[in-house]
């Protein structure tokens, strides 16, 4: 399971690295393509052996998947890993990293619609659904805003360095802590502030009565350029969300699993 979980931090860490690069070049040159999980699929499916790249990511990703089943099921690591809020977190992170690995490998035999459709589109397509049922308003403005809350509290916790505790700090030498430490508040600071942009965006649709107004995360970082110096604000959500890729590189080695 070890290796599973180990897995799936490098393949995460590379598709925010891929998502990254992306948000840069759209930064720096208004570039059209996706900087979301599908365009990252799309990336590295044109690279060379991104067909086999594609089916190891997916894997690996079911292997993440895997993990926080365990976790769920058995608890985790550490004294108070067995908490009913721990198990259920982790029950909840199972079904993304199912989700998301289903979508990527439905994109690698072919089914380019499953895993790299645009992120803006079903996050408009998803509200607007929602929005026409009774109480679809509420529905949306406290999706939204949990959305927010989860951004806010991932950015704190990045910036008090609380992701330490799920690491081997023991094994690690002080520049590997420095370098950890580095790339977790940098990365984990900008992943929460995308998170906390998207959550206010689907408050305004829900406030609006506006499908249109909700966000997926290449809107969102579009709209980070649209702002005053918005250009140089994106350039650095975008290394922001590189180094979360890297970060993730660092669980793969150092995790307390």
């Amino acid at each position: 399971m070890a290796v599973a979980a180990r897995s799936g931090f490098v393949a995460r860490g590379l598709i925010y690295v891929l998502v990254g690069v992306l948000a840069l070049r759209i930064a720096l040159a208004d570039d059209h393509r996706q900087a979301d999980r599908g365009g990252a699929l799309e990336e590295l499916a044109g690279r060379p052996f991104g067909a086999a790249m594609l089916w190891v990511v997916g894997a690996a990703l079911a292997g993440m998947g895997l993990w926080r089943l365990s976790e769920a099921v058995f608890g985790g690591p550490g004294p108070r890993g067995d908490k009913p809020s721990k198990r259920i977190a982790a029950a909840a992170r199972c079904v993304f990293y199912g989700f998301v690995s289903f979508s990527v490998l439905s994109y690698a035999v072919g089914r380019r619609g499953s895993g790299s459709g645009s992120s803006d589109r079903g996050t408009r397509d998803v509200t607007a659904m929602v929005l026409g049922r009774p109480g679809g308003q509420w529905l949306v403005g406290l999706a939204g805003a949990a959305v927010v809350v989860a951004g806010l509290w991932m950015a704190v916790r990045a910036v008090r360095k609380k992701f330490r505790k799920d690491l081997r700090t023991d094994a690690m030498s002080r520049e590997a802590e420095r370098f950890t430490d580095f790339f977790g508040v940098v990365g984990g600071a900008a992943r929460g502030v995308v998170f906390a942009v998207a959550g206010v965006f689907a408050v305004v649709a829900a406030v609006r009565h506006r499908p249109g107004k909700a966000k997926g995360m290449d809107d969102t970082l579009r709209a980070f350029r649209d702002l005053p110096a918005g250009p140089w604000l994106l350039a650095l959500i975008a290394l922001g969300l590189t180094a979360f890729g890297v970060f993730s590189w660092c669980g793969a080695r150092w995790r307390r699993l």
